[in-house]
């Protein structure tokens, strides 16, 4: 069941998204050459709880840290540890916070020092892919369309899109009705969503270099690129509104 938000109940995740923005600016201030994705694990989390938010996937299905770091072919759930950062480097990073009992979630990738063109344009097309899409979006539009703008940007740019993850609602819960798949599918088509004003959706595209076909390490968490070649991801909380989609994470 899809939840339409109360102007308070945005307001609460508003303040939520705030945290969620400056923790991930944060993380582009500290991360480079030799810091360890452990390191920005603990930074992060002590700015979350300074600001009387709650590291929300520290013990969500077992997640043992409060952020999520994916480097290079890391797709998503990447777990922080002693890995040190290297020049040429791209980290993505996962961030979720409670807030008064609500939850807002952003993403974003992070090139390490000098990266080569193509890691960098990498970065620019899931980027520009996720703002195409909160740019099309507004009450009374399909789902599907915010599947189609971000696939077909993507593949014409020759990059592939990750299937078995995708955007997801969210508000009280992390994961809440409906799925925001970054690609269209038959099962997608049929079970169509008109969104409604007030309705928050995490949009989060996942794009890499070759193959979307993905696999989990055996810490059971971390996904990769099954030919092991780059990944890139973003994302935003936003509120569907009569005017368009208003970030709540920015």
């Amino acid at each position: 069941m899809i939840v339409c938000k109360s102007p308070r109940e945005i307001e609460i995740m508003r303040a939520a998204g705030k945290v969620v923005a400056n923790a991930l600016r944060l993380a582009k201030e500290i991360a480079g050459k030799d810091v360890t994705t452990d390191y920005l694990n603990k930074e992060l989390e002590k700015y979350i709880i300074s600001q009387g938010g709650i590291p929300i996937f520290k013990g969500y299905r077992g997640f043992p840290k409060s952020i999520c770091t994916s480097i290079n072919e890391e797709v998503v759930h990447g777990i922080p540890g002693p890995r040190k950062l290297r020049e040429g480097d791209i980290l993505s990073i996962d961030v979720g916070v409670g807030y008064r009992k609500y939850v807002a979630d952003a993403a974003l990738t992070i090139p390490i020092g000098e990266v080569t063109p193509e890691a960098k344009r990498l970065i620019e097309v899931c980027e520009k892919s996720l703002f195409m899409a909160i740019n099309v979006i507004k009450s009374n539009k399909k789902l599907s369309l915010i599947s189609s703008t971000i696939q077909e940007y993507v593949e014409k740019s020759g990059y592939s899109v990750i299937r078995n993850y995708t955007g997801h609602g969210i508000g009280r819960c992390m994961h809440e009705d409906p799925q925001v798949p970054n690609f269209v599918s038959k099962s997608l088509l049929e079970a169509d969503e008109i969104l409604m004003s007030g309705v928050t959706i995490a949009i989060e595209p996942m794009i890499c270099m070759g193959k979307y076909d993905t696999e989990v390490l055996n810490n059971k968490w971390t996904v990769v690129t099954k030919d092991r070649k780059l990944s890139a991801h973003f994302e935003h909380t936003i509120v569907v509104t009569e005017n368009g989609a208003d970030i709540l994470t920015q």
